[in-house]
């Protein structure tokens, strides 16, 4: 099937999927976006989603009030990619958290952006870091930080807060997982001082090599899901288990027969 060019009109037309708005782009726009938003320093959070996010908001309102209140949710499985396609947005393309990473940070070449890196196991966001700086020279991280797994108590979110302000990022790189990585983001605008957040989860994984990557053809296939069950069985099998109730909703949405409302407190 041959694809329309992505255009304005589908990334202003954004679809509501199960509630959680979707916007129909590709790369280079989600770029444009982040650029613009740089450009005239208005802060926003990007939630990079696939049917699990989906799934995750379905079932908590106040998660869904998160996502629909971020600057731009892409579509980064290619359930979502299909799904959007389906209901009119021909030309949206998957929007994968570690090729967004890459693309964004190649264009903070030439444009002298700063990048925080937040999130990931011990050793993780320096591994990251070490990788991106070899395959993009004079990319300019300004910090990096691996949170414990457990909440973090008033003190510790204030410090790690002004350890990120005092380096004036333009972009912090959130990688803890959905949900928590789109609450965090939500919970910190406006306290930190940094025009773009963008939760990218596993890329933080990926990227630095500590995990494995699905092959390409892999990802075009739809089936990446089942690399990483296959992968990560005993931590992954209880999201992947529910993606047949996600087809089951969608369905349900698409003949009219459930209705889920964004705006739902």
């Amino acid at each position: 099937m041959e694809l329309d060019p992505p255009g304005a009109s589908d990334a202003e037309n954004p679809v509501h999927v199960l509630g959680v708005r979707v916007d129909a782009l590709d790369i280079p726009r989600a770029v444009a976006r982040v650029r613009d938003w740089i450009e005239h320093d208005k802060p926003h959070y990007v939630c990079v989603t696939s049917a699990h996010g989906i799934l995750e908001c379905w079932q908590d309102p106040l998660l869904r009030r998160v996502f629909n209140g971020s600057g731009m949710t892409t579509p980064d499985g290619m359930s979502l990619v299909w799904l959007l396609r389906l209901r009119g947005r021909r030309g949206t393309r998957r929007v994968y958290g570690p090729d967004l990473m890459n693309a964004i940070c190649e264009a903070s070449l030439s444009a002298g952006w700063r990048h925080f890196l937040y999130g990931g196991g011990p050793g993780v966001p320096e591994a990251l870091a070490a990788r991106l700086g070899r395959r993009y020279s004079g990319l300019a991280i300004a910090g990096t930080c691996s949170p414990p797994f457990r909440p973090l108590n008033a003190a510790e979110e204030e410090a790690i807060a002004a350890r990120i302000n005092q380096v004036h990022p333009h972009v912090v790189w959130v990688g803890l997982s959905t949900p928590k990585q789109e609450r965090w983001m939500a919970a910190h605008l406006g306290r930190i001082n940094a025009p773009v957040f963008i939760g990218v989860g596993a890329a933080f994984d990926f990227l630095s090599g500590t995990k494995p990557q699905a092959p390409r053809w892999i990802q075009r296939s739809g089936l990446e899901w089942l690399f990483r069950l296959a992968t990560e069985p005993r931590r992954l099998w209880r999201r992947y288990a529910q993606y047949p109730l996600f087809g089951l909703l969608v369905a349900a949405e698409s003949l009219g027969l459930l209705r889920v409302d964004p705006e739902a407190p």
